[in-house]
């Protein structure tokens, strides 16, 4: 699995948990979800993403 790969593996599943935790306990955690589509579209433009850098000091390949 490449890192684009695992970053689309992991935002979407932060996804889903976020959305899970504010039907289930707080709407706030909504706020979590918005925080991954701004860090999405931010990355869009930039090409530049936190969690790769994460995971190619993982070693997870390109």
């Amino acid at each position: 699995m490449t890192i684009n790969e695992s970053l689309r593996l992991i935002a979407g599943v932060m996804i889903l948990v976020s959305l899970y935790l504010a039907t289930n306990f707080s709407i706030n955690w909504l706020w979590f979800t918005a925080f991954i589509g701004v860090n999405l579209l931010q990355s869009s433009f930039t090409k530049w993403c936190p969690m790769m850098a994460v995971l190619k000091k993982l070693g997870v390949k390109s």
